[in-house]
């Protein structure tokens, strides 16, 4: 099984930052558009920048919406969020581990390792395949392809998870079963039959 980390294991707290679009009279959600923007995160999925140099380029962007010192604010809230991990789902990607190869498959940053040793998911997976470590992102095929291999298994017998329809379409493209994530208990469903709840017809 291969599983995306951000939107499907971990969640982001940014109703700090919501607070601060209020107050300065931002529409909600317009710090997260900024920073998801591919010319500021893709950079940083890539490993070619620093925490501090996103958030730099968040801030340079709000300026002009805002002023500079309510831009750097919401930045520095921003790339500093809080986030937690979904029980439910860490505990359905425990009982797969124990059933089959579980590689987490994500664009992310070059602290990944640190923040999942902070929400105690080090071992949570057998392999951890991060963009910004091999330069690649998704929905590249390549970084599906490195992903299948260190599972030891052939790209049409992988269930690839994510919440981004692009990154499950790409996954699809090369043979895998893709299973677009939007809650729990979806998940729970499609991982049925490898988590003992049913007759195994993935894995």
């Amino acid at each position: 099984m291969l599983c995306d980390v951000d939107g499907v294991i971990r969640h982001y707290d940014t109703d700090g930052v919501t607070r601060l679009e209020r107050a300065v009279g931002l529409p909600e959600g317009t710090t997260a558009a900024v920073a998801y923007a591919p010319h500021n995160d893709l950079p940083l999925l890539l490993g070619r920048i620093s925490r501090e140099q996103w958030g730099e380029s968040i801030a340079r962007e709000l300026t002009g919406r805002v002023g500079a010192p309510d831009a750097e604010r919401l930045a520095r809230e921003f790339v500093r969020a809080d986030f937690h991990a979904d029980p439910v789902v860490v505990d359905l990607l425990r009982r797969v581990r124990e059933r089959c190869p579980l590689v987490l498959v994500t664009n992310a940053t070059v602290w990944l390792d640190a923040d999942l040793a902070r929400l105690g998911l080090t071992g949570l997976a057998h392999q951890v395949v991060n963009s910004s470590l091999i330069g690649v992102a998704k929905p590249d095929p390549r970084i599906y392809g490195i992903a299948a291999e260190r599972a030891g298994a052939a790209p049409a017998r992988c269930l690839f998870v994510d919440d981004r329809e692009e990154n499950i379409e790409a996954a699809v493209a090369l043979g895998m079963t893709g299973h677009l994530f939007r809650d729990a208990a979806g998940l729970r469903a499609a991982l049925a039959p490898v988590t003992g709840a049913g007759p195994s017809s993935v894995l």
